[in-house]
């Protein structure tokens, strides 16, 4: 298998400001299929062991967003477990990009709709590491619809299934698991907060993440454990060709005050500060990474 862009230094023409025309036919879509690939590894982000032996439950870790905060916190010490659906040769470059970092990693297949799987996945995290310190919760679908009558039943319950429920299965199966100093981390969305008009069912699930965090969050306070989430704005992720048009590629992020959609390695540092003791007087919270799009609370 190829190398993927871990370990290499990022050059500033790298960081592109529209992308040329391209469309997936499914999801989850296939990062390894992008033009040009998304960026998930900054080497000058230099781990300082923040996560030294910690053992983090990565869904979605397979690429986007999960992939760059798996491997930032490889460079942070932690060993990783990644849950995907069927995105085998993403997780793979995952996994190569983890070791390179001096991590181990243990793959998951598998359908997080599902709660037996859920609790599958940590099951095999106890078998394997012996404990679980960090959860995050990644896993996403989007369906692009202009009409909100065009929102058929099957299509809002696949993106609940997917968005939330999954997140329930999840957090359940792990909780047991989870010790004083222990960190949840959900990922909702800008259009949690703003409501894009033809992502109704989407938002709404981002929304419910949000207020999934905040209620967690204070339900497990006295147990020492940390609940937050980090709401993105356009990022060059498999979730946006394989949602959205060609058109809508090549424009992607352009409307936003920084002019360009985010890279997934731009969002790493932030899901390293909530999963470390470097974040441990924040809980509850929405951090907002999103090239100026929305500022608000």
């Amino acid at each position: 298998m190829e190398r993927g862009n871990y370990g290499k230094e990022t050059k500033c023409e790298e960081i592109v400001f529209s992308f040329p025309k391209q469309k997936q036919n499914r999801q989850p879509g296939m990062e390894y299929e992008m033009v040009p690939r998304p960026i998930y590894d900054n080497p000058q982000y230099r781990g300082t062991g923040k996560l030294k032996d910690r053992v983090v439950i990565v869904t979605g870790g397979d690429s986007g967003i999960g992939r760059a905060a798996a491997v930032a916190f490889a460079k942070e010490g932690a060993n990783l477990v990644i849950a995907y659906y069927d995105e085998h040769r993403d997780a793979e470059e995952t996994k190569q990009a983890i070791a390179y970092y001096g991590g181990k990693c243990l793959l998951i297949p598998g359908d997080q709709r599902e709660e037996a799987h859920c609790k599958r996945i940590v099951e095999e995290t106890i078998q394997t590491f012996g404990r679980c310190d960090v959860l995050v919760n990644n896993i996403a679908v989007q369906f692009l619809q202009d009409e909100f009558t065009n929102i058929s039943s099957d299509q809002w319950n696949i993106t609940f299934d997917v968005n939330i429920r999954s997140y329930y299965y999840m957090t359940k199966a792990a909780m047991p698991h989870l010790k004083d100093g222990a960190s949840i981390i959900n990922t909702t969305s800008i259009n949690a907060y703003i409501g894009r008009k033809d992502l109704i069912d989407y938002s709404a699930t981002k929304g419910a993440i949000v207020s999934f965090t905040r209620a967690l969050a204070n339900n497990v306070v006295d147990k020492g454990i940390r609940v937050n989430a980090v709401a993105p704005g356009p990022i060059w992720t498999a979730l946006q060709p394989a949602s959205q048009s060609p058109e809508q590629i090549q424009t992607f992020g352009l409307d936003v005050p920084m002019k360009r959609a985010g890279q997934p390695y731009e969002l790493a540092p932030v899901y390293v500060l909530l999963a470390s003791d470097d974040g441990s007087y924040i809980t509850g919270q929405t951090i907002h990474v999103n090239g100026g799009d929305f500022v608000g609370s």
